[in-house]
This record gives structure tokens, C-alpha cells and sequence, in this order.
């Protein structure tokens, strides 16, 4: 193992895996050889990170999580304890469908409360916030803050994770950092001043 990452004695990650520098990998995690995990993250006990997975920079994913192939975590990306993603619509234990697999994208800064559930192929938006025990059919937009099962839109977040209330002129501002953030057409970004 290379120094540049840390490795539980009771990990196992597969030969060929790419794990980048200061990631730290703990307890009963299994990492398939095919994936990428990039620098400094933190993988929780008990997590499988399965072929065809990438994992961004600064990625926290939090114990009891299993991250299945064609599934895509950008920079900055939080995964709470035991949240799940699937990755078949249809799964039946008698029929092959691993040629079926969809594609599910987590968009930098987007955090996943514990134990919800992200239908495959969907996109959660960069900032996101997807509340504990929801469960995901459809697309999150940027910024979205999404609840329930199925999960629907109820606000916005701000990047530093606050609520943010827009006024008549569409405008919010974050008590944390003082960002201004602008709503347009159901549509958040931040207002760069």
C-alpha cells in the first residue's frame, strides 16, 4: 500500500484501484479494482465501492454505504450513514440486467441525508440537499433542498448549507458567508458581485 492514503488493516481494496493522497479508508471496506477515489476523502466503515465508480476530491462517505457501479460522485460530495443507490429500475434475482445499469451523477457539493435512497439515473445538482429518508425518482436542481418519499423540492440551500429565502426581486442572501444568490425561472446561482 502506498503511504499516501491510510488503509484499514481490515479494508480491502482491489488491485488497480486509484486512490488519491490523504484519503483515509476505514474499517471492513471493500474497494473494486476498477475504481477511482480522488484526494482527500474519508470512506466510513462498511462501504463498497464497486467497478466503474469515481469519486471526487474531498468526498465524505459515512458508514454502511454501498456506492454501485455507473455511479458518479463529484468534489466535495457528503454520503450519510446508510443512504443507498440503486442501480437497476427493474431488479429480479433470476434475470441478468447488468447490461442495464443506469447512470446516477452527484453534483459537487451535494449532501445526501442518512439512509435515503437515490433511484439510478438520476442527476442531484451541485448543492443539493437531499433530507434523511427521502427517496430520489427524478432530478434535483442546483441549490435544491428535496424531502420525502417520493421526495419533493420544499427550498433552497445556500453553498455553505443554510436555507435561503428569496424576496419579491428573487434574490436571497446566506446568513453564514453573506453570498447573494439570485432565483430565476426555478433556477438558483449565485450572484457574483
Amino acid at each position: 500500500m502506498s503511504n499516501d492514503y491510510f488503509v484499514h488493516e481490515t479494508a480491502i481494496i482491489d488491485q488497480g484501484a486509484q486512490i488519491g493522497i490523504d484519503t483515509k479508508i476505514w474499517h471492513f471496506t471493500h474497494v473494486m479494482g476498477t475504481a477511482q477515489i480522488g484526494q482527500n476523502c474519508n470512506i466510513g466503515q462498511n462501504v463498497y465501492v464497486d467497478k466503474n465508480v469515481t469519486i471526487g476530491n474531498g468526498v465524505k462517505i459515512q458508514n454502511n454505504v454501498s456506492v454501485y457501479a455507473n455511479v458518479i460522485i463529484e468534489d466535495d460530495c457528503f454520503l450519510g450513514p446508510s443512504m443507498v443507490f440503486t442501480n437497476v429500475m427493474n431488479p429480479r434475482a433470476f434475470v441478468e440486467r447488468k447490461t442495464e445499469f443506469k447512470n446516477t451523477l452527484v453534483k459537487k457539493g451535494c449532501s445526501i441525508g442518512a439512509n435515503a435512497t437515490i433511484v439510478c439515473g438520476t442527476t442531484l445538482g451541485e448543492y443539493a440537499f437531499i433530507g434523511a429518508g427521502s427517496v430520489v425518482t427524478k432530478d434535483v436542481p442546483n441549490f435544491a433542498m428535496v424531502v420525502g418519499v417520493p421526495a419533493k423540492h420544499i427550498g433552497w440551500m445556500s453553498k455553505h448549507g443554510e436555507k435561503l429565502t428569496f424576496n419579491n426581486n428573487g434574490f436571497a442572501i446566506c446568513t453564514a458567508t453573506q453570498e447573494k444568490y439570485k432565483l430565476v425561472n426555478n433556477i438558483v446561482s449565485i450572484v457574483l458581485e
